[in-house]
């Protein structure tokens, strides 16, 4: 089995200071590291940089200048990877990065490349850890139709590396008939066999946390990529880390999008359409 995890930046931080959330980290990479010992590839998408290049920084706010976020993510991207490797090592385990662009995947020699890479990682035993770019990706920066705190990235290495389940960590328990920070009568939503018109009209642009900026109109948009690339989408709540257990014993809390492969789906024509 072939499994990629996605957490944002609000699922890795301390909501009362924007700093990083060391606990949660690694209990995360034990997680990881449990999953790799029953014989899975798994592949985490790991938002934080910008997050954790602000607090180097000694920034107190979320910078909205682009120049000021490539810096603290230039800062924050190298700080972040070196807690990882510092913890995937605890549990003799090598964890390597690969930072990716809406570009590069659109690209088709590209987009082997990239492929190739993750498929030699896994032949290794080493675990990818994938952010997008922020330091040149100024374009995803700037726009709204962005990898969206990297669950529209997330899905796209799902599509990419033929993975059977995409998990989406997230600060919400998954798909509601309505926001439920704002509706207290919101339905949690627990199965979707199909994305129809009816849920894909539930997308929110909201999002829960000041620190990421992925709502749920990027969920959705990842449910498509991943499902009809073949892969089975969840979104569960990753303010505790357990729920990843959860998930694999059939025990979790959220919202699961079945896979629904569809052989005309192209993933760079999608990215392409997305772009304009």
């Amino acid at each position: 089995m072939r499994v990629v995890i996605k957490i944002g930046s609000s699922s890795l931080t301390h909501e009362e200071t924007g700093r990083m959330d060391l606990y949660k980290m690694e209990h995360l990479v034990r997680a990881l590291c449990d999953l790799r010992n029953r014989g899975m590839d798994v592949c985490l998408v790991s938002s934080g940089a910008i997050a954790v290049g602000k607090g180097a920084i000694g920034l107190e706010e979320r910078p909205t200048e682009v120049a000021t976020k490539q810096a603290c993510a230039a800062v924050g991207q190298a700080k972040l990877m070196m807690i990882y490797q510092k913890l995937f090592s605890e549990y003799n385990r090598v964890a390597g990065q690969i930072l990716m662009t809406k570009n590069l995947v659109s690209n088709p020699d590209s987009r082997t490349n990239v492929t190739n890479a993750f498929e030699e990682l896994f032949r290794l035993g080493v675990v990818p850890i994938v952010n997008e770019n922020d330091t040149v990706s100024t374009y995803e920066m700037q726009y709204l139709m962005q990898f969206g705190d990297n669950d529209t990235l997330s899905a796209i290495v799902a599509a990419l590396i033929h993975a059977d389940l995409l998990i989406l960590l997230s600060d919400i328990d998954g798909l509601y008939t309505d926001d439920p920070h704002k509706n207290p009568d919101a339905k949690l939503i627990r199965d979707v066999e199909k994305l129809d018109d009816t849920i894909l009209g539930m997308a929110k642009e909201s999002t829960g946390s000041n620190v990421g900026t992925g709502g749920m109109t990027t969920k959705l948009t990842a449910a498509k990529i991943a499902t009809y690339s073949g892969a089975d989408m969840i979104i569960a709540n990753g303010k505790d880390i357990q729920v990843i257990y959860d998930i694999f014993d059939g025990q979790f809390v959220g919202t699961r999008f079945h896979a629904n492969k569809k052989e005309d789906f192209k993933l760079a024509d999608f990215i392409r359409e997305s772009i304009n």
